[in-house]
């Protein structure tokens, strides 16, 4: 057996499982998936576009959504062809070059997805908290460097994966039990010593993962203070208001992974834990890049009023006097849009 996984480890394949038991409806749940992947290329491309066509949102708080909206499309792109492809076509086949790959962009995104969200937290964190020094210590260059840490973090921690998975051999039946790859899975169809995969891959999502959601709730524990010591009720609700956004996208990315780690700590074997665990799995992949932008857009004033913008821009041409008239107006009722106790704010 040995010689022959070895001879055919470069044309070996997995065999991807979507939802067992739905087969005779795949063709509907195809649909909902396409309406899924429409509505976050969408949306976060929307979200770019604003961010970088309007200058009145070059500010470090958008500028993080952008970097939030770039890593929900390539979580997007590297789980859509797989899962498209088990739905709309049946094929489950994947080589085995193309599942290392993919389960790389997939952990890889998720890990810089989570040190953006601590970028965010941080951004909540300086504008309540000192926000006299927020544009002086959230500079353009700053934030550049910041997100160019996250990006490195998460590749160099998730790259040894893919290479300690390809020293394996793959002897055992190589049936996954999602429609995509992931590093948890991968291993366990190895036939040799997987300890050292167990324990990277354990102290890299704590690294990560347990770090990040660490220091976000320790960062909210200083702003709650921060907001309680404010002796105006609605200057204390203001505040809170622009963490509600990011709170609730804190919650749409770990969550589900809480969920998913308690359910393969409790799971005893039987189908409906099974089920359980992979329909947690397509929520954590797939809402959080569908729900981000629409929080955002929701929540936020300024963001929403910029999307209806250019949604009904084309459906009214002003001649040339009103367009003159509404340029002054426009800027005062950008102005009006500014909150007064801080620097960034999502009620503006």
């Amino acid at each position: 057996m040995s010689v022959v996984n070895d001879t055919n480890f470069n044309s070996a394949v997995f065999l991807l499982t979507g939802i067992p038991g739905q087969e005779d409806v795949y063709l509907w749940i195809s649909i909902f998936f396409c309406l899924m992947y429409v509505i976050m290329i969408v949306g976060n491309s929307v979200i770019l576009f604003l961010i970088k066509t309007d200058p009145s949102l070059h500010e470090p708080m958008y500028i993080f959504l952008s970097m939030l909206a770039v890593t929900d499309l390539g979580l997007s792109i590297a789980t859509m062809p797989t899962i498209l492809g088990i739905f709309l076509c049946d094929s489950r086949k994947i080589s085995i070059h193309a599942c290392f790959a993919q389960l790389f962009f997939i952990h890889s995104l998720q890990c810089i997805e989570s040190s953006v969200l601590l970028l965010m937290a941080f951004d909540r964190f300086i504008a309540i908290c000192n926000p006299l020094r927020y544009a002086s210590i959230l500079t353009l260059s700053r934030i550049t460097k910041m997100g160019l840490v996250c990006v490195l973090r998460g590749v160099a921690v998730i790259i040894p994966l893919p290479l300690l998975l390809k020293r394996f051999r793959y002897c055992r039946d190589n049936v996954l039990s999602h429609s995509y790859c992931l590093h948890q899975e991968v291993m366990k169809l190895a036939c040799s010593d997987i300890t050292v995969n167990s324990i990277y891959g354990l102290s890299g999502s704590l690294l990560i993962m347990g770090l990040d959601s660490l220091l976000i709730f320790l960062s909210y524990v200083i702003i709650l203070k921060t907001v309680l010591s404010i002796t105006s009720q609605a200057e204390c609700l203001r505040a809170l208001n622009t963490c509600v956004s990011h709170l609730c996208v804190v919650l749409l990315f770990y969550t589900p992974e809480i969920k998913i780690g308690l359910s393969v700590l409790h799971r005893f074997g039987n189908s409906s834990s099974h089920l359980l665990q992979i329909l947690l799995g397509y929520v954590y992949l797939l809402i959080p890049p569908l729900m981000n932008p629409i929080v955002y857009s929701m929540k936020n004033k300024h963001l929403r009023a910029r999307i209806i913008r250019l949604v009904i821009k084309r459906r009214d041409k002003p001649t040339p006097h009103s367009s003159t008239g509404d340029t002054g107006e426009e800027k005062h009722r950008t102005r009006t849009l500014i909150p007064s106790w801080t620097l960034t704010s999502e009620t503006r």
